[in-house]
């Protein structure tokens, strides 16, 4: 997903999506190509809205990442739901995996597909542990793993848990059935709920490693910072200096 406008950091993406701003000598988006390739994901539905002739300029079909990229063109934003929804045409009708254009992570992608084949369930969501939970979906877990209750982005004094979605999920294509596609639409807001009432297998998986959802300038700044550090696996990045 990289349709996002990031207001939040501005004047940074007045001009250029949030998803291209550079950590560590690449574009973030290319640090979440390059992790999908690693763990052998090599085709990719890219959903794109602003500014979106910039991201296809960089990368084009993919061959320069070693990767098949295919685009889908939000007329306008369709949410985290909704973006998917658009591209089901191009999903094959095949288990999928969604992973946010602008979040910079080391997570291990293979371990995360192997748990949501092995519980057999219909959504996976990848959780992390989060000092402030108040700008995120969070969850807590029964004793199989099963998400037990999920809130999006709690109020004061609503937080039950400081695990975090990270917006990365494993999804069988039925859960597809569960977005209109009639207008925007998002998973932790208006389709988790549902699948959680209905009983249907939503698993969590607490991954470790390395996320920060880069959405604010001090985010922007830390990401930097942790790159600069080696505290994220970005593979073969340019070096940064501390």
């Amino acid at each position: 997903m990289a349709g996002g406008q990031g207001s939040r950091l501005r004047p940074l993406t007045e001009h250029l999506p949030k998803p291209l701003l550079p950590v560590g000598g690449r574009p973030i988006m290319e640090h979440v190509l390059r992790l999908l390739r690693r763990h052998g994901i090599e085709e990719t539905v890219v959903t794109v809205h602003y500014l979106a002739e910039l991201i296809e300029r960089e990368y084009g079909d993919g061959t320069r990442l070693g990767m098949s990229l295919s685009y889908v063109h939000e007329d306008r934003p369709l949410g985290t739901a909704g973006s998917v929804k658009a591209a089901e045409g191009l999903l094959g009708g095949e288990p999928f995996l969604v992973i946010s254009g602008d979040a910079l992570t080391d997570v291990d992608l293979t371990e995360l597909v192997r748990r949501h084949h092995e519980r057999r369930a219909l959504v996976t969501v990848c959780l992390t542990e989060v000092a402030d939970p108040s700008q995120f979906g969070i969850a807590t877990l029964g004793p199989d793993g099963r998400v037990e209750r999920f809130l999006e982005k709690p109020g004061p004094g609503e937080a039950f848990s400081r695990t975090a979605s990270t917006g990365i999920y494993v999804m069988q294509p039925e859960v597809l059935r569960y977005v209109s596609g009639t207008g925007p639409a998002d998973w932790a807001r208006d389709v988790f709920p549902r699948l959680l009432a209905e009983g249907l297998p939503v698993y969590g998986h607490v991954a470790e490693g390395y996320w920060e959802d880069v959405g604010t300038h001090a985010a922007y700044a830390r990401a930097q910072q942790d790159v600069a550090r080696g505290l994220v696996d970005v593979g073969d990045a340019e070096p940064v200096a501390a």
